[in-house]
Order: C-alpha cells, then structure tokens, then sequence
C-alpha cells in the first residue's frame, strides 16, 4: 500500500528516471539549428575534431549532446531519418549501459546509432550483436551510410569469413555481427598459437539488439567448440533398437515439466533381462544406463519438426524460442546421437569439448554492456540480477492503440483449430490481414493443411523456409494477407500495412496457444499496432494446450466445469486468463532459477577460463618467457623437494626422501642425463643444472629459443586444458548424489573444482618441463629444413599449420626407443610424437 502510495505521488523509479533526461534532450534540441548550417565536409571535420579532444584526454560523455546532435543531423541527410526526442532518450539509455524497452516500430535500429557514434569517439571499438546474419549484413549496409558519411569504419562479422576478414571486421569502429559469431570468435582465439593471428581486439562496448532472446532464451545454451572423441557409435543403435519393448508407466515415467526420464524397477530387470547384463546399476554398465535414458529422453520429449528436424540425412535442432533452425549446434551428452538413431541417419561420432562458454559469462567480459528489445520488463529482476543491467521502459513516439481482446478458451485442440480457421476465414474475406502465431514447425503445417482444406491463400514462415523470412514478414501488413508463422515471426522486420489496412482495423495478431513465457507472447502481439498504427490481438487455447496440462491450476479446470462448457462451445473469461497469466509466471520463475543454478555452476568454470586464457594470452604475446619458465621450476623442485623438507631426521627417513625425489627428479628433469650414477643433488644444484640444460638449448638456437619455449608452453597449457574441461563435465555430471550425503552439491563442486584445476596448473608446469629437459637440438641449415617433410603438429584444435614448429630445430633423444613412451609426457608413443619430427 505504501508503495503504491509513494508511486502515485512521486512517480514510479522508470518515470522520475526519464525526467533526468530530458534537460539532455532540451540541450540536443538546442544545437539543432548550429548542426543545420554545417555542409556536408563539415560534419565529418566536426567529428574528427570530437576525435581529437578525446584523444586529449576530454572524457566523451561531456560530449553527449553535440554528438548525438550531429549524429541526427547526419542522419537526416543520409537517410532521411530524423531521431525523435523519444528515440534521443533510447540513445541515451543504452549510452549508460541499461537495456532500453522499446515497442515494436519504434525505430531501435536507428536509436543505436547515437550510442554507437558517441562511444566509437574512445577508438576502442563498439559491437552491435543481432540475432541473425541476415540483420547483421542489413543493419551494417543500412545504418553504415551513415557512419562512413561520419568518418567512422564499419565491419560485419557473419558466418564463413577468414581470419584476416575478421581482423579487418573488427579492427573497425563499429563492428556488426551476431551473438554466436563474437562468442565462437573468443574462444578461438584462445586457440590460436600466435597474436598475430587474433581477430578480436579487448571486449569493449556492446549493444545488444534483441537482448531477451539473447541474454535470456540463449542464456542456457553454451558455446562449444569440439572435437571428435574416440567413444564408439554401435551402443546408439543397440539401445535404439529396444525402446520399442519398453512400455510407459510399467517401465519408466516421464516428468514432462522437468523433462526427465526414470526407470521404474520393473523397468531395470526388462533392460537387464534384454540386454543380457545382471546388474544395469553396477559402475561397469553406468554408460549402459545412460544410453537407454537419452533414448527414452530421445522418443518420448523431442518430437520431429518441434525440437529438430531431420535435413540432408542430419537431425539438426530448432530454436524453441525462435524457431529458426541451429545448422552446426549439436545437443550434448549423447542426446543428439540418440535422435539420429531415433530417426534412422548416420549417428555421429561423440565430440569431446576443446573450449566453452555461456552466453551468460561471454557477455558479462565487456566493459560496458547495453541491450534494447521490445519486450524486457517481465525479465527485470533477471538483468538486473545476472547481468547488472536496469531496464528502462522508454516511452513511444505515438499512444499504442491496439486492442488485445481477451483468450477465447476451447475443450480440445480440434475445436480450438477449427475456430481458428473460422475466424482467419472471416478476417480474410473482409480484407484485414492476419499474422498467426504458433509454437511449432507441426502446428504452424498443420493449419497451414486446415486453411488449404478452406480454400484461404496463405503464406507459412517457419524454420524450414526461413530465408525467406524477411520477405514474408515484411509483406505480412498487405490487404488479405494470411501468415502463419512460428514465434520467430519475424523479430527485427517491420510490418507495414498496406493500403486501406487501417480502415479494416489492422494487422490482427492470432496466437494458437500460449507460450511458457509471456514475453514471447508479447514479442507475437508487439507485431501489430507499430507506430500508432490500428491492430488487433486474440489467443486462443484449449484445456489440453501444453501450458494448461502441466502448469495450468486445476482451479481452471474446476471454473470450466462449473461453467458447463459443451463441445464446440468458446468461453473468454477473464478470470481463467488471470489463472494462465499466474502460471505463466511459475514457469517464468522455475526457468529463471534453473538459469540461476546454471550460471552458479559456470561461475567456478569462468574463474577457471579467465586464469588459463589469461595465461595462454601472456605466453603468446611475451617478448621473453624465460622468467615463466625459471618460475616452473622453481614452483617444481619446491614441491619435488617437500618430502626432504618435512623429514623428522630419521636416517632412514631421509634415504627413503632423497630416493623419492631422485625418482621424481629423474622423471621430470631427465636428471640422470645431468648427474649420471644416481648422484643425489641438493634443490640449488638441481636448479642450477636445469638451468644449463635451458642455456644450451639458448646457445645451440639462439634465434628460435623465445619460439620454442613458446610452442611447449602453449601445447602443454591446451593438451591439459582439454583434459581438464573433460574432467569437469564427469564431476559436474555426478554432483547431484552428494545431496544424499547432506552436502551442498555446489560447494562440493567449487571444492573438487578448485583441487582439479590445482593439479591442472601442475600438469602444466610439468609437462613444459618435460618436453624442455628431455628435448635434443641440433642447429640445421635453413636449406637442409626445406627438403625435409614437414608434419603438422597437433594442438587442441586439431592440426595446425607447421609454422607451429620452431623452424630450424630438430627434437632428438637416441635414448628412446621407437615404441617407448614419449619422454615428453604426451602419452604418445615416441615415434608418433617427437620421434617423428626426429
């Protein structure tokens, strides 16, 4: 009550936010006529000399207005497009790193520029991310007549550019692209071995178009880069093979809501009985175990042309949220190898993950980040408690004046798409065209087939016609128009209506059932009504829609019989859209702490990634690694010592000490080649004489010495790295049963996390030291290395380029034999690993 008290008389915090604006705007305002009566030379002369004082030292902010007024004048010359005072207050919003709820048709691709202008004054570079390569390239042509026009350089990040396109790209002022690409573009340059060959440049201001979908929807997908692991494929099909046996309900349940699987008891003796194995839960079949789960996962919670569709003999998954297809994205832990033996194609090797990232984690490392989407407002407490980010709801440049009429509630899902159909009937006889709504790729086909019964011309937009879309979308205003799209429909396009549309009331908007969040219905009705322009929205649901079985109370169902609903019959009552609204919210609630619990856990991985590409950046650019490589050992011989160090001065103690850390000196330091006879050294001689074997190596190639150290530091990092984040996903995925024992599973996490990633940084310093002291040189003539063949030396990534190698040395131990072990601790044999380079 006081807080609807103190909100009446003072205005709420997004109201008396905006009016802190508006002194801003007045001051932009007021350099309008001075901007007016620059020629066209001037303007770029104007902001080279912007330019300038920034470079001085002149903090940009300080130049918001006559930047931002420039911008618009710059861009009522080259686009014809004036930024209203609204779209000014936009600009503004995303400046201070908030996210900015417009409505749809509001203008937010141009609103970006006046931020995009003001920052790219630090020279550090600005990213616009949109949600597809489409937008990107239209938004990078569109708005970059402007920025050239300015003297600012734009790039366009999309899918299939070479490194050195992408160095150009985003070596510019203004860089577009989308999520994915940036994201993929971080991790592999944490891949690569040299700086010249990084593409990005520090992570410096981003805006964030579409921001929802990105920083929510995509918040629970990670990026991953992968390679092929050595897991056999023929266990899929066998597993495949026996689902059909298995029946619901006598032996397994499904909990559609959490969408997990479980094997009932009788459940595990048919598997046992099928399979021929005595006991499914015994570790030696835990694999086993896992197989039949996906598989039941694979055929009773992803359905063909919802969740993936099979193209060019592949199973390749479709956005939920945004129906578009996911070309290249793979559905981990086995999954998607299930639906490729669900669906009969090629089952895929396992991949084994080589470098990863959230979203959530990717975009929180700019230094500054903004976002402007349509719909943010239900998600607030979201962005503000994941990301820092405070929505603002700026306000339109014209009063919205759709109509939202109430839900029209069925029985069942043939009532509900008959009346459907009716009303899209209906509509397109008098003219006004439709845009309807649906959360499928199979409900989108299937009153695609009702209408074609009907007679009705219509289009279909969904992932399978998606290039397209533009096209579609855009058309989608006309007078008759019939489009049936799923919840991409089109987000980004504008909708323009047609001749005579706003006489027949506009685009009306129809929704064929509710979604989990209600953003997304919002983002379905924002289609109509841009503008000020007339529009109209409708959901239609039926008792048995997804929503209503799961989440729906049975209140909803008890109103409904009361009311004595009879088939065929409709109802729009309020009350029951209140209900779905409250259960809308549930879900909203659950997905956002599964979002929550999801980046707790990621949290102790990015710490993790932070320090080891923080690490490999520093052995890639450093003029001189011989420091890193003194401190390897030093941290080295202190722990090889230890034993000798904490003797209780036993003689017997202290001759089993020294022989421990002559093994271990000898494994690591190739010590027997320093002090042959078994010589026991003390740490400063043993120190010293690795440090010979390093000076040597210096003298005999003094040109290439920085590189080879170099080259073994980074392949020791990444071989470990890759075997860490393996090692991470096994802990992660057995974490849960330590709730059995009363413990918190994520404090047990971060403990076991923080001992793996201990012994992580001392395989690494190990493996360097190996490799280093158990190397040979011999210095080659440059002519003499050109005749020889030269391999590709393998990294994380696969095989690289053999500029990798340092390029007159040869690795040489006449020691080994062809068949042993490779002293270079790679678990190789040595003549696949060093040996062959020998």
């Amino acid at each position: 009550m006081i807080g609807y008290l103190t909100k009446k008389i003072f205005g709420s915090r997004n109201d008396r936010y905006l009016k802190t604006l508006l002194p801003t705007v007045a001051r932009i305002n007021a350099l309008e006529k001075e901007m007016q009566a620059l020629s066209d030379a001037e303007i770029p002369a104007r902001f080279a000399g912007y330019r300038e004082e920034v470079a001085a030292g002149r903090e940009f902010e300080s130049l918001l207005p006559e930047v931002f007024a420039l911008t618009r004048e710059a861009s009522r010359r080259v686009l014809g497009m004036r930024h209203f005072d609204v779209q000014l207050m936009g600009g503004m919003i995303l400046h201070q790193g908030k996210i900015a709820e417009m409505k749809t048709g509001e203008g937010k691709t141009l609103v970006a520029t006046l931020p995009v202008v003001l920052n790219a004054l630090s020279g550090k570079g600005v990213h616009v991310v949109t949600v597809n390569d489409y937008l990107a390239r239209r938004d990078a042509a569109w708005m970059g007549q402007l920025y050239t026009f300015m003297g600012l350089t734009v790039g366009v990040i999309v899918h299939g550019l070479s490194d050195a396109e992408r160095q150009e790209a985003y070596g510019a002022d203004v860089t577009y692209g989308t999520n994915n690409e940036f994201g993929f573009d971080y991790l592999r340059d944490n891949m690569k071995f040299y700086k010249h060959q990084l593409v990005q440049r520090p992570l410096n201001f981003a805006i964030v178009d579409e921001v929802d979908s990105i920083l929510i929807d995509e918040a629970r997908t990670p990026l991953i880069i992968s390679g092929p692991g050595e897991k056999s494929t023929t266990l899929y099909a066998r597993v495949n093979s026996i689902i059909p046996r298995l029946t619901r309900d006598d032996h397994f349940t499904i909990d559609e809501k959490a969408r997990t699987v479980v094997l009932t008891d009788e459940g595990v003796v048919h598997c046992e009985e099928i399979l021929g194995v005595t006991n499914l839960f015994d570790p030696a079949n835990i694999t086993l175990q896992h197989h039949i789960l996906q598989a039941l996962r694979a055929h009773y919670l992803f359905t063909l042309d919802d969740h993936y569709i099979v193209k060019d003999g592949q199973v390749v998954i479709v956005d939920e949220f945004t129906g578009r297809l996911m070309p290249g994205r793979r559905f981990s832990d086995g999954l998607h190898q299930a639906l490729e033996a669900k669906e009969g194609v090629k089952v895929e090797a396992e991949n084994q993950t080589l470098a990863s990232i959230t979203f959530q984690n990717f975009f929180r490392m700019y230094k500054k980040l903004s976002g402007m989407t349509g719909t943010a407002d239900t998600e607030a407490v979201e962005f503000q408690q994941i990301y820092g980010l405070e929505v603002v709801v700026a306000p339109p440049n014209k009063q919205m004046v759709r109509k939202d009429f109430p839900d029209v509630i069925l029985k069942t899902q043939a009532e509900k798409f008959g009346a459907i159909v009716e009303e899209i009937k209906g509509l397109h006889a008098k003219g006004q065209p439709v845009l309807v709504g649906t959360t499928s790729i199979e409900k989108s086909e299937y009153i695609s087939t009702l209408l074609k019964k009907k007679g009705v011309p219509h289009e279909v937009l969904n992932a399978k016609y998606h290039e397209k879309e533009a096209e579609i979308v855009a058309m989608a205003g006309q007078k008759g128009r019939v489009t049936i799209a799923t919840n991409m429909a089109g987000r980004g396009t504008d909708i323009v209506l047609g001749e005579g549309v706003r006489e027949l009331g506009g685009l009306h908007i129809l929704g064929s059932e509710r979604h989990e969040s209600r953003r997304i219905d919002n983002q379905l009705r924002g289609r109509a009504g841009r503008q000020g322009d007339p529009g109209s929205s409708r959901f239609y649901l039926a008792l048995d829609d997804t929503l209503m079985r799961l989440f729906g109370s049975e209140r909803i169902a008890g109103i409904m019989e009361k009311l004595g609903l009879e088939d065929g019959q409709t109802i729009e009552n309020p009350l029951i859209s209140r209900s779905i609204e409250n259960a809308q919210k549930r879900v909203e609630g659950h997905n956002f702490e599964i979002r929550k619990q999801l980046i707790d856990y990621d949290n102790v991985m990015n710490q993790q990634r932070e320090v080891i590409y923080s690490l490999r950046r520093e052995f890639m650019i450093a003029e001189d690694l011989q420091p890193t490589v003194e401190e390897f050992v030093d941290d080295l011989l202190s722990q090889v010592y230890e034993p000798l160090d904490n003797r209780k001065g036993q003689a017997e103690s202290l001759e089993e000490a020294r022989g421990m850390i002559r093994s271990k000196l000898d494994e690591i330091f190739a010590m027997e080649r320093m002090a042959p006879g078994g010589k026991f050294m003390e740490k400063e001689e043993a120190r010293a004489a690795i440090l010979s074997v390093l000076e040597e190596h210096r003298s005999l190639a003094p040109d290439q010495y920085q590189e080879i150290l170099r080259f073994f530091l980074l392949d020791a990092l990444d071989r470990n790295w890759k075997d860490h984040l393996l090692q991470m996903d096994y802990l992660k995925e057995g974490i849960g049963l330590r709730g059995y024992a009363q413990r918190d599973p994520k404090q047990e996490y971060k403990r076991e996390g923080f001992e793996l990633f201990e012994d992580l940084i001392f395989r690494i310093r190990e493996n360097t030291m190996k490799a280093l002291t158990h190397l040979r040189i011999e210095a080659v003539k440059q002519e003499e290395l050109k005749h020889e063949e030269q391999e590709d030396v393998k990294y994380v990534g696969g095989n690289e380029p053999a500029d990798k190698k340092p390029d007159t040395v040869r690795r040489v131990d006449p020691k080994v034999g062809r068949n042993d072990p490779c002293p270079c601790g790679s678990g190789q044999k040595y003549k696949k690993c060093c040996g062959k380079l020998a």
